[in-house]
């Protein structure tokens, strides 16, 4: 029986996908100190943070909406002492880096064994950093990688703009999505084209797509 003394920790998982967040509901069901709440998108998953406030919240980078980097920009502009493990498909060494500068504590692979996720979860309570085994040796070892990978080059806004051009959305969608005005991003997307060397629209969805950010 749980201790009295000591409430559960709380677990928010933000992710679209039924079978992951069945998955995690298995997996920390075997943990009775640990409570969930799920949401499956930026904006719940924002609105539940706020009304929450649960120990640690674990992301996926692809969601709906908008983002797992512009979720934690988000919540984390609300708390800046936010728990935040990064939870996603993409294992490439630059996200990681990106995540771990933007906020993140923690960063699992989907691809790991699931008891890594428990285990992320109980070391980002505790107050640690965790980035999964395989992931921490790919980034050790991929210094001249990360730099090359243009993700690398942007800033949280950019990479939010361009993630959202290369799914198709048009420019005023993106404003909206992202509360900002047409003008805002219309500018980023110059610049971005500068940045990356696009010659046009069409350039930066294909550099979008090249580097996982659709």
């Amino acid at each position: 029986m749980q201790d009295a003394a000591k409430p559960a920790t709380r677990v928010l998982i933000v992710d679209d996908h039924p079978v992951v967040l069945s998955g995690c509901r298995t997996l920390f069901a075997s943990d009775h100190s640990i409570r969930i709440d799920e949401a499956t998108d930026a904006k719940s998953g924002h609105r539940a943070y706020v009304s929450r406030r649960p120990d640690v919240t674990v992301i996926d980078i692809s969601l709906p909406d908008v983002s797992g980097f512009e979720l934690m920009r988000r919540i984390r502009k609300d708390d800046p002492d936010a728990k935040i493990i990064m939870f996603s498909m993409n294992d490439d060494p630059a996200f990681v880096v990106r995540a771990v500068e933007l906020g993140a504590q923690g960063y699992v692979s989907k691809g790991d064994d699931p008891r890594i996720l428990l285990k992320a979860v109980r070391k980002v309570v505790a107050g640690d950093n965790f980035i999964s085994p395989q992931l921490a040796e790919a980034v050790t070892f991929s210094g001249a990688a990360i730099k090359a990978n243009p993700a690398s080059q942007m800033t949280p806004r950019e990479l939010e703009i361009l993630r959202l051009l290369g799914r198709g959305d048009k420019i005023v969608e993106v404003a909206e999505a992202l509360g900002i005005s047409y003008k805002t991003v219309a500018n980023t997307t110059s610049l971005l084209k500068q940045k990356l060397g696009a010659k046009n629209h069409s350039d930066l969805i294909r550099i979008a797509v090249e580097i996982g950010m659709n």
